[in-house]
């Protein structure tokens, strides 16, 4: 069965005291037994049981020629931007029983993503892509075969394009990592600028590298960040992979100092942290929560009390990263019981919202 991811990939983040935790898919699905070596071109899957979706018309139906409201869901689609990041988006898409690979086909370039667009995005694989197939296997590997237009993307776009398909089917929870085939035929290496992808890729791989100052990859370790980018009147939140020294004795507190130092002056990317922020006590972990202390310069400048959303949204949205985070205390100076500029009351930790960019926050 497929599931939701709790990372997927996000729903309104003025919630986020009520937000969080992750959406289930539930389901059986309908897949024919084979080995390892053996792929069916086509596999379908039954329909969830459990979705998170924009219900049909409740009206009684007077008629059976009557038009009938389709049934959506919002779907985690990773998406490039004008600066060409991979940036998730949440999509209504229509209910179906085969949800990875209409996942896969909404990420086609003039497919049937077109009208669904955010301003300022666009499609990643190459137009006229086709999903041939995808199979589940046992180990939680997902392969997926592609027809031969798959090729046909330009060698800079290569990692991205990786990056999309990964993140976008490991949103579901029984995918952990992802196989790609083209006619059939498995793929070592992706067929353009020939990176390494032997037996799947996962979201080890990373997404939208900054190296910044590392570059020891040996002595070096992974943490995602999320920034904010602008397009228009819409902010939006963009992951970006880091490397930090793999010593650090808190990779919390390693994470919030990466979160104010900020994303490269040249990304077109930004942080509402500061430098007047800063962490007053070792952040802790118990039971899935991290807490955080800071100072008062977190506080909004202007009111002097209140938290900005956005910092809010930045630091729950990176610590819900790491392995075994599920929510963020807040504390200023001790103090629980803090203010969004937004008016809402933050008095309990904040779970990771259940996908990102839904466009309201």
């Amino acid at each position: 069965m497929f599931k939701i991811k709790k990372t997927g990939i996000i729903a309104s983040f003025l919630a986020l005291t009520a937000l969080l935790t992750g959406c289930a898919l539930g389901g059986e699905q309908a897949v024919n037994q084979t080995k390892d070596n053996e792929f069916p071109q086509e596999v379908t899957y039954v329909e969830e049981e459990t979705l998170e979706q924009t219900p049909a018309s409740t009206d009684e139906v007077e008629s059976k020629d009557e038009a009938q409201v389709e049934e959506t869901v919002q779907r985690e689609l990773y998406l490039f931007d004008k600066n060409g990041y991979v940036v998730p988006q949440m999509i209504p898409l229509p209910k179906t029983k085969e949800v990875a690979k209409q996942a896969l086909e909404y990420l086609v370039e003039g497919g049937p993503i077109t009208e669904l667009l955010p301003n300022g995005f666009r499609a990643v694989l190459p137009p006229g892509t086709m999903v041939n197939g995808v199979n589940l296997l046992e180990d939680g590997t997902l392969v997926v075969d592609f027809s031969k237009e798959f090729a046909n993307y330009k060698a800079e776009d290569e990692l991205k394009i990786l990056q999309a398909i990964t993140y976008t089917l490991t949103q579901f929870d029984t995918v952990k990592k992802v196989k790609i085939q083209i006619n059939g035929h498995d793929q070592t290496h992706m067929p353009v600028n020939g990176t390494p992808i032997n037996q799947g890729t996962s979201r080890a791989i990373g997404i939208n590298f900054d190296n910044g100052e590392v570059v020891d990859v040996t002595n070096s370790k992974a943490v995602t960040l999320y920034f904010l980018a602008q397009n228009g009147d819409n902010t939006y939140y963009v992951p970006v992979t880091r490397r930090i020294d793999k010593n650090v004795k808190n990779t919390y507190e390693a994470t919030v100092k990466e979160l104010i130092k900020g994303p490269d002056p040249r990304s077109g990317l930004y942080t509402e942290l500061h430098d007047d922020i800063a962490l007053i006590d070792e952040p802790t972990y118990k039971n899935g929560t991290v807490t955080l202390n800071f100072n008062e310069g977190i506080l909004n400048s202007l009111e002097g009390t209140a938290l900005s959303q956005n910092i809010i949204n930045e630091i729950v949205l990176s610590l819900t990263e790491q392995d075994g985070v599920e929510s963020v205390a807040i504390k200023v100076n001790g103090k629980e019981k803090l203010l969004t500029d937004k008016g809402v009351e933050i008095s309990s930790p904040v779970s990771r919202p259940k996908s990102v960019n839904t466009g309201s926050f």
